[in-house]
């Protein structure tokens, strides 16, 4: 070898080492996505869609994210976690009580008439997930955002207005706990994922359903019920979601790409996320508004609030079985909606 060519291979090894030691020469990562609704749905689209192009151009594509919607990679809703912290998929989009039972603290935020705004509920959870549930029910997946979706409600072919009203109902309940009430007050929950409520109601299944005004639009509910009760102030539920990711995927990453998925979670995440499914509903109630739908608007709730006291007893009664003190869960997410939380907005 001449002593030219020798400098070229000594000048080029310098370089190729000075690019690796820069990242220029870092692995592009893949990241799979995965999730239970279709794409076009709000989630996917305004939420999710959102946070993989920030995380995508915030790396500058040196982070590619696969969007598999409609449990696209197999599986069925309810195994999105497991497929998270198998590894399955590096990332899920998920409804947490969809395993009831698993990760109980996260139910305060779906006890009924707890919730009065997504913003600053999902600001509560990620401040009580933080505290309280990262190293412990969620120790086993990675954690990139928390959050709530808009008032549930009820959508029926009857009107509801009061409890007395539901009995002898058969109504799809939104979570464990919406499904406690429907049966304290004389109704027939219904097991039923969420693309099931059309062909549900249109065939007398179901009377009625229970669904934040954000989904009905897709599922056109307005054309198959005409009865809406919403409530002033607190909701009759929230469902709780979370944005998960593979421990040993998220450890993989170099450093710089770690602070780019860091960068793109958290609070701000969260507070965006549950507040942009909250705007995705005053569209979707104009379309019942439209129709000429019966939207009935409760605003004296002491009867249903008397109602749902058991749900809340029996639910810390089960927290202190699993050595938890849910009521001192329920006074610190109190706490924090109407206090540190209240008016939170996302810089996201």
């Amino acid at each position: 070898m001449t002593n030219r060519n020798r400098m070229f291979s000594l000048l080029s090894g310098v370089v190729l080492a000075a690019m690796a030691t820069s990242g220029a020469l870092a692995q592009e990562v893949t990241l799979k996505l995965h999730q239970f609704l279709p794409a076009q749905a709000n989630v996917p689209k305004l939420v999710l869609d959102v946070w993989a192009d920030k995380v995508e151009a915030a790396s500058d594509g040196r982070i590619k994210i696969d969007r598999f919607p409609s449990m696209q990679l197999g599986g069925k809703p309810p195994e999105l976690m497991d497929q998270a912290i198998d590894g399955v998929a590096d990332v899920v989009w998920t409804v947490v009580g969809y395993t009831p039972g698993r990760f109980p603290t996260t139910e305060v935020f779906e006890l009924p008439f707890m919730v009065d705004d997504a913003r600053a509920a999902s600001c509560a959870y990620w401040k009580m997930f933080d505290e309280h549930m990262k190293d412990g029910e969620f120790k086993d997946v990675k954690i990139l955002g928390t959050w709530v979706h808009g008032p549930g409600m009820f959508h029926t072919a009857d009107p509801v207005e009061t409890p007395a009203d539901l009995e002898g109902m058969k109504i799809r309940g939104g979570s464990r706990l919406v499904n406690k009430l429907l049966e304290i007050t004389g109704a027939t929950p219904v097991g039923m994922p969420v693309p099931a409520v059309p062909e549900g109601l249109s065939k007398g299944v179901i009377d009625g359903t229970t669904i934040p005004w954000e989904v009905t639009a897709a599922l056109k509910v307005p054309e198959l019920v005409e009865n809406h009760t919403e409530f002033v102030g607190n909701a009759l539920y929230t469902l709780t979601f979370v944005l998960a990711m593979n421990k040993v995927k998220y450890d993989s990453l170099p450093d710089d790409l770690k602070a780019v998925v860091d960068a793109n979670s958290g609070l701000e995440f969260s507070i965006f996320a549950g507040g942009t499914q909250a705007d995705a509903d005053g569209p979707a109630r104009q379309l019942a508004v439209d129709n000429g739908n019966n939207i009935i608007t409760v605003s004296d709730t002491a009867a249903w609030q008397e109602a749902v006291q058991p749900i809340y007893a029996e639910w810390v009664s089960d927290l202190k079985g699993k050595g938890i003190d849910g009521q001192a869960r329920i006074d610190q997410a109190r706490a924090l909606m109407g206090g540190e939380c209240k008016g939170a907005s996302a810089k996201y």
